[in-house]
């Protein structure tokens, strides 16, 4: 493993993209929303304002944290910190864009998906071509500020056409693998797609 450095990403600011007006067509006073969902004034904290699949949240010490992208890619690395930005709704989310973790670790042509592992054990995981559609972000911050405990501090998925256990928190590792695996909620009766679109939420 090698380390790598913040200077390999860049910043860039995008409040012009609103990702529900980009895939429905909403009007400017109003967006729309998936099926079933409604609009609130924040991001409810894991662990917080409802229950997490741990008796307490991870206390990571941001001195010491690293992310491990390994697996089936060319170029297995240990991120130290990153910094990219996109806008989602009112929320200014700041990471790195998951196209380049791609561009830096060159997945090996046998990867077709990726698994998220985090600080309190919990998975996910996404198929490439999910995870490289417009928005999906490791972000660290929120509208300017550094995440919370309980929104996923330091490092947290971002992929705004699923549900949010897709969203990992905490994320320590992503595992680039030759076939998906199932995540934590999807071996306990949750959708694998997460669709919001499709209100897709329990499997069938």
């Amino acid at each position: 493993m090698k380390f790598v450095s913040e200077d390999l990403f860049f910043r860039l600011h995008n409040r012009d993209c609103d990702w529900f007006s980009k895939l429905s067509p909403a009007t400017e006073k109003k967006k729309d929303l998936p099926p079933g969902q409604k609009a609130t004034k924040r991001i409810l904290s894991w662990g917080i304002d409802h229950p997490g699949i741990t008796s307490a949240n991870p206390m990571i010490d941001i001195e010491r944290y690293t992310l491990t992208i390994d697996g089936e890619v060319n170029n297995p690395v240990r991120l130290t910190w990153a910094v990219e930005g996109w806008s989602v709704l009112d929320c200014k989310w700041e990471g790195v864009r998951f196209g380049d973790i791609e561009k830096l670790v060159k997945p090996k042509n046998t990867a077709k998906a990726v698994t998220f592992e985090c600080a309190d054990s919990y998975t996910t995981s996404l198929f490439l071509t999910e995870l490289e559609e417009t928005g999906v972000l490791l972000a660290y911050s929120l509208n300017g500020k550094p995440l919370e405990e309980g929104l996923g501090f330091p490092l947290r998925l971002i992929v705004p056409t699923k549900y949010a256990y897709k969203s990992a928190l905490w994320v320590n590792s992503l595992h680039f693998t030759r076939k998906k695996d199932l995540g934590f909620w999807e071996r306990h009766g949750y959708s694998d797609s997460a669709d919001v679109w499709k209100d897709d939420r329990f499997r069938k």
